[in-house]
């Protein structure tokens, strides 16, 4: 019999619904930018089946499902409140606005499954109550997933481990993705915007997200043979025009979009994206990140496409995402000042020049206000490309999310911290939340040289005098041509990159040059930030075992992991700069995180700053040994810090769910509708988007 807790997979209650309202600053568009954000939101929307066919098989028929129930109730739950109660129904709504603020029923922030709150003869009764043939036939589907739970189902990975992933069609091991993704690999094909079945023990079909069914890109073949380092051979086929129907409306949008283009740069991207969405080809996205990156100062800034390769268990394959927003220039400027003096700081970071772009290209960081993003979660801030080759030959994007980053309720509880620092806490939060995505995504995933192969016998280093490493050799590895940080690192290059990009941010907010950027002058202002700073990370570094399943000892979520090596570290710096404090050894629910404010520039600093050298030298050569080692020991959950996960749990706040606006054209100008914050407003909101 299963001993997880069901408790602690129950559909969040009362979680907070903000509305990302972004309205004035659409209105502030021409008529022209507003056409192009419309098209381009239109796009993005088109996606959202995309992203619910790769979390888990049942996720599309739930989102059809809680649409029917929506459809069919008109948006007015009175009547079934009155048939069924108040409890029920606000148990079913809670329900339904979280998996559609995750597209699927595994939390995008965290990969564990949730589950209705609502009983399931509740759910039996709402359903029959509808009498609705659609509703009853799409129940019919799902009743047994919507509430089945047991230890391995519990959280994306292998299917052959018992987790669940839709990046794979059925059983396939991670032995055999790695398979399957060196054979694409020796072809030159990026695995992005696949998904994987196995046909028989060396027989394998890579679908290729596109909407024309069959091979057009014009580089990949029909067929790869190869064999393995052990002389296995294997076969891998392809089969395109995955998503074909979605994929069609993602380019009749862009297609569209492109008539209201701003400028030239604007209408290559464009065209790229085309291409790839059309054809599959990843070579054409890439090309469009190249545009993207060139197109420097929007007044609508988007990205679109298979982004991200968290929730891959082999990290490589990626989720599709659709960004529009809208520049917030106040806020840009200040970002713009930090961008200016990006050279100085990245000379005080503790590695050696050799490890450090030859040349730093200055990238565009703006503000944005969000319009649209469509995926399964929202972050805070955004560096991308995430292609190596463009990020050092062309350059990136860093993105800070403006209406994201205030989005905060007033009354939100904060846990583990002591009484007496809550009003400091509460007041300085938002601003060092602000700076500390501001050094993560321009200073953090913004530097660093990876040791490559570029070509035959041609190197980015001198292959003959290597840089010298942590041991105080010159190094002995690095990227053979045409490997990445992501497909030399495989499944931890996602987590020890943002635990990077942290410890980056929490080395240079001490900077008080770095703080007057941003409009912190004086001591006292000064002080306070930084000391937010550093306990509000060992607070998330804590509150991340709600993200690590103790039965599998796995994480579920790559950023919540950074964290908590970010906690360890600061625990073993020792000389009591940070410790875990309780009375109550029962239940711990006292328990507190004390951090020694007058030792953060002394014991911090060191211990973050040798962190932090570490994990840059090991990623830069490509030590994969090193890191590997390094990094799975310190996100080690020891039994000391475990013991406090069932308090963790019982005091987890909701995560805030946000609810989007929809454009669409009225007299052929474009206009964006908002909705009431509450879980209908939200459910309604992708009523309308009818994708």
């Amino acid at each position: 019999m299963s001993s997880i807790k069901i408790e602690n997979y129950y559909a969040d209650a009362k979680a907070p619904i903000v509305s990302l309202s972004a309205k004035s600053h659409f209105n502030e568009l021409t008529s022209q930018e507003r056409k192009y954000a419309h098209y381009m939101s239109r796009a993005s929307h088109w996606g959202t089946r995309v992203v619910l066919r790769s979390v888990s098989p049942e996720s599309e028929v739930i989102y059809d499902l809680i649409i029917s129930i929506h459809k069919h109730v008109n948006s007015d739950y009175s009547d079934l409140t009155k048939h069924l109660g108040e409890v029920a129904v606000q148990q079913y709504l809670e329900f339904a606005s979280q998996f559609l603020s995750n597209l699927g029923n595994y939390k995008s922030f965290g990969d564990v499954k949730f589950i209705p709150r609502l009983p399931r003869p509740d759910f039996e009764t709402l359903v029959e109550w509808t009498n609705s043939e659609t509703v009853l036939q799409l129940f019919e589907l799902v009743k047994d997933d919507l509430y089945s739970l047991d230890e391995k189902n519990i959280l994306l990975g292998w299917n052959t481990d018992g987790h669940v992933s839709s990046y794979y069609l059925n059983k396939v091991s991670k032995v055999e993705a790695e398979v399957v993704n060196a054979a694409l690999a020796s072809k030159g094909i990026m695995p992005e915007n696949t998904r994987v079945e196995k046909l028989s023990d060396s027989e394998f079909r890579v679908h290729v997200a596109s909407a024309d069914i069959s091979n057009n890109t014009g580089y990949y073949p029909d067929l790869i043979d190869y064999k393995d380092a052990d002389g296995n051979s294997y076969t891998v086929t392809f089969k395109f025009g995955d998503h074909a129907a979605e994929f069609s409306q993602i380019v009749s949008n862009l297609v569209e979009a492109k008539k209201y283009a701003a400028n030239e740069t604007q209408v290559k991207l464009l065209e790229h994206y085309i291409q790839s969405f059309t054809t599959g080809s990843m070579n054409a996205h890439k090309d469009s990140q190249i545009e993207w990156v060139r197109d420097i100062g929007p007044s609508v800034e988007t990205n679109i496409g298979f982004i991200e390769t968290y929730r891959d268990p082999s990290g490589v394959r990626g989720e599709w995402e659709g960004l529009v927003a809208m520049v917030n220039k106040e806020r840009t400027e200040k970002f713009q000042k930090l961008v200016s003096s990006a050279k100085h700081f990245i000379q005080l970071l503790p590695w050696p020049k050799a490890f450090e772009k030859d040349v730093f290209t200055p990238p565009d960081f703006t503000s944005l206000e969000v319009l649209t993003f469509a995926g399964s979660g929202i972050p805070a801030g955004i560096n991308i490309p995430n292609y190596d080759d463009v990020r050092i030959n062309i350059g990136f994007k860093n993105v800070s999310l403006g209406n994201i980053l205030s989005a905060r309720s007033a009354s939100e509880p904060v846990t583990f911290i002591d009484e007496s620092l809550v009003d400091v806490f509460n007041k300085y939060r938002s601003e060092s939340f602000e700076i500390q995505v501001g050094i993560h995504e321009l200073l953090g995933h913004g530097t660093g040289k990876l040791l490559q192969e570029t070509g035959d016998n041609s190197y980015n280093f001198d292959i003959n005098s290597p840089p010298i490493g942590l041991d105080g050799k010159p190094v002995s590895t690095f990227y053979k041509k045409g490997e990445t940080w992501g497909s030399v690192f495989g499944s931890i290059a996602g987590s020890a990159e943002e635990c990077r990009a942290e410890s980056v941010a929490m080395f240079l907010v001490t900077n008080r040059e770095l703080l007057e950027i941003f409009g912190y002058s004086t001591k006292e202002e000064q002080d306070n930030i930084i000391h937010i700073s550093f306990l509000q990370m060992a607070r998330a570094g804590l509150v991340a075992l709600e993200q690590w399943d103790p039965k599998t000892r796995k994480w579920g979520q790559p950023h919540m992991q950074a964290r908590y090596a970010i906690l360890r570290t600061f625990l073993d710096a020792g000389e009591n700069f940070v410790t875990l404090k309780y009375t109550k050894g029962g239940d711990f629910s006292d328990l507190r995180i004390e951090l020694d404010e007058s030792k953060i520039s002394t014991v911090g600093q060191k211990a973050i700053g040798n962190f932090l050298q570490q994990l840059h030298i090991l990623k830069c050569s490509a030590d994969v040994n090193g890191l590997t080692k390094l990094y799975n020991s310190i996100t080690t959950v020891t039994e000391e810090i475990a013991q406090f996960r069932d308090t963790i749990l019982a005091k987890r706040l909701p995560r805030k769910q946000y609810i989007q606006g929809n454009t669409s054209l009225e007299d052929d100008t474009a206009v964006v509708k908002e909705y009431a914050e509450n879980e209908i407003g939200l459910i309604q909101s992708f009523v309308d988007r009818d994708v």
